[in-house]
C-alpha cells in the first residue's frame, strides 16, 4: 500500500509540474496566429468593411502583447486567441460584404 501512495504522489507531482510548465510558456504560436489573422483581415479591407471586429482584434492583441511583457502568459494566450477569433470575424464579415456587392 505504501508503494501505491508513493507512486500516486510521484505522478501527481510530475503532472503538476507539466501543467505548470505549459501554463508558463510564452504563447508564441497564439500571438503569431493573431497577427496573421489581423493581417489577413486588413488585406480584405476590414478596416472599412468590418471596423468593429477588427478594432476589437487589434485591442485584444495589444493587451496580449502587454501581458506578454509582464510575463502573464496565461492571460496573454487568452487574449491572443480572442484577438485571432475577432480578426477571423472581421475577415468573414469583409468577405460577406464583398460577395454581396458582387451579386
Amino acid at each position: 500500500m505504501n508503494y501505491r501512495r508513493t507512486s500516486i504522489r510521484v505522478v501527481t507531482v510530475l503532472l503538476s509540474g507539466w501543467v505548470a510548465a505549459c501554463a508558463t510558456a510564452p504563447p508564441v504560436q497564439e500571438m503569431s496566429d493573431a497577427r496573421q489573422a489581423i493581417a489577413a483581415a486588413e488585406a480584405a479591407d476590414a478596416a472599412r468593411l468590418a471596423p468593429v471586429p477588427l478594432s476589437d482584434a487589434r485591442r485584444l492583441l495589444a493587451e496580449a502583447e502587454e501581458q506578454l511583457r509582464d510575463e502573464a502568459y496565461g492571460l496573454a494566450r487568452n487574449h491572443a486567441v480572442r484577438a485571432k477569433n475577432r480578426a477571423v470575424d472581421a475577415l468573414q464579415a469583409s468577405q460577406a460584404v464583398d460577395t454581396n456587392r458582387s451579386n
